[in-house]
């Protein structure tokens, strides 16, 4: 289905966020190693994702800087646009680094490459553990079965996929799902209206990828209502 095919976006909705939350909940528990953790940040680049791939630059600031209050993260940029062109850095520890090499991406006319996104992450956490992949998408053009294959190789490995679906594209939708819960992550959908619920939740996955769930308790203090349920759900989990 093409992006000109989409529904008209909704907000998330209570019960989607409380699933989302259930489902990190139920990831596979980050040790504390004393090293930093490793958070892959893979986005959708195609044309339609300009004006998010604009709120991802902020986003990605504001993971770090959380995130690097109790220890620290590495994050790898990785995204595709245009036709057959897939894009991911070295591993980043300075925000600053990382945002400079967002702000040179051009979003442009393409279609999804979702399943070379896992075969990366596969590569990646077969050499050394990733913690955990964010996914930021909208669309989804690709034979779903082969994206449920790869989902669930990252499932066995340990490594969940935190998918933030923009808008609510049904077909998309659907396979967004299956991804998450293939992997052991969990799936949310969002727009312009809930982007502060997006950019707390960011923050918490990295928080918990960097520290640990005493670390997101601590992160938790005088944030939303979805982060304190996270908190509460990884503490008695």
């Amino acid at each position: 289905m093409s992006k000109q095919d989409q529904h008209p976006v909704k907000s998330s909705s209570k019960q989607e966020l409380d699933a989302f939350l259930e489902k990190v909940a139920q990831a596979p528990a980050v040790l504390n190693t004393g090293a930093e953790g490793r958070l892959l940040f893979a986005l959708d680049a195609t044309a339609s994702r300009q004006y998010t791939w604009d709120q991802a630059c902020h986003l990605q600031s504001e993971m770090f800087i959380e995130a690097g209050k109790i220890g620290g993260l590495q994050v790898q940029l990785c995204y595709y646009q245009g036709y057959g062109n897939f894009e991911h850095t070295g591993w980043y520890n300075n925000p600053r680094a990382l945002l400079n090499r967002m702000n040179g991406v051009n979003c442009m006319a393409g279609h999804t490459q979702i399943a070379r996104v896992l075969n990366h992450a596969l590569l990646e956490t077969r050499r050394r553990k990733i913690q955990a992949v964010i996914f930021i998408g909208d669309c989804m053009e690709e034979p779903v079965d082969r994206l449920c294959r790869l989902a669930g190789e990252l499932g066995l490995l340990g490594t969940p996929v935190f998918v933030f679906q923009e808008g609510n594209e049904l077909v998309a939708k659907r396979a967004f799902k299956e991804i998450a819960r293939l992997s052991g992550g969990a799936y949310c959908s969002f727009n312009s209206g809930s982007v502060k619920i997006l950019k707390d939740l960011l923050a918490a996955v990295a928080v918990y990828v960097a520290g640990g769930p005493k670390a997101l308790e601590d992160f938790s203090h005088n944030r939303s209502g979805e982060v304190l349920q996270l908190t509460h759900q990884l503490r008695n989990g």
